[in-house]
């Protein structure tokens, strides 16, 4: 029988990082700790890739699995990541934006703060990191048009099996927003599997292209971080999150309402 699995979500693992990512970074030391604390207490992690295989029936999940991932493609994941995973044997899953990276795909002015290049992405699929796809220029997909979100899709897929030599399997929904369109879209376009937010352990009786995740960031100490990674009152923890949400998903859908009827000349 599967059971719920935690997949943790970071972004930024740098010392000093950008104001508009702050919150949602952790300190290379932090970071450190985590690992420490996951290797300690018997975890191990996979990727995104091997969680979905396993749920579709492939092989299956060791005793105590977690996923560590982290969106977007801040160089810190290569800076500060890297060693700690090759350190400990840590697997992990990588969710670049596409055109924030350094490199000729590259939107000027775009990125939030000091992004990977193509380089150390290769360096870290050599390693055993997943790449996987977050967009392209990490707009909320589920309020593009069709052909817009096509190309986000599509393109970032393109990209990535470009440089890599194969194409990613797992896709992230920027700022964990996703509909039915968007979630055809990405299985369209050949993703296995896709991850939300959600702030849940993460499921088998979850969609495939749905998956939930646990937000780790700057606020969160050791003892919570073993709480998020244990599954123990995860629900409790985000309870602020959740609200906010779910008031901010009601204002999203009345702006789409609303464009939709402008583009309809209503």
């Amino acid at each position: 029988m599967h059971r719920a699995v935690p997949i943790l979500m970071y972004h930024a693992v740098t010392h000093s990082p950008a104001p508009a990512i702050r919150a949602l970074s952790v300190s290379p030391d932090a970071f450190a700790d985590h690992m420490r604390l996951l290797d300690e207490r018997g975890f191990t992690p996979v990727t995104t890739a091997r969680l979905g295989a396993a749920w579709r029936g492939g092989p299956p999940l060791p005793p105590r699995p977690v996923l560590i991932t982290f969106d977007d493609g801040y160089r810190g994941v290569h800076d500060h990541v890297l060693p700690i995973l090759r350190e400990l044997g840590f697997k992990a899953t990588v969710f670049v934006t596409t055109g924030w990276l350094r490199g000729p795909n590259q939107i000027d002015g775009a990125a939030l703060d000091t992004m990977l290049d193509w380089e150390e992405v290769r360096e870290l699929a050599a390693q055993g990191t997943e790449i996987g796809g977050h967009s392209h220029s990490h707009p909320q997909l589920d309020q593009l048009p069709a052909s817009e979100l096509r190309y986000e899709v599509e393109y970032c897929k393109e990209i990535i099996a470009e440089r890599l030599g194969s194409a990613p399997a797992s896709f992230a929904y920027p700022y964990g927003y996703s509909n039915r369109q968007v979630r055809q879209v990405v299985r369209a376009a050949g993703f296995a599997q896709s991850v939300a937010v959600g702030n849940e352990l993460a499921d088998p009786r979850q969609s495939p292209f749905a998956l939930r995740r646990v937000t780790v960031r700057r606020s969160t100490d050791l003892e919570e971080f073993a709480r998020l990674a244990e599954g123990r009152a995860v629900r409790l923890n985000f309870a602020a999150d959740r609200a906010l949400t779910k008031g901010y998903a009601i204002v999203r859908r009345s702006r789409r309402l609303l464009r939709k009827a402008a583009g309809a000349g209503l």
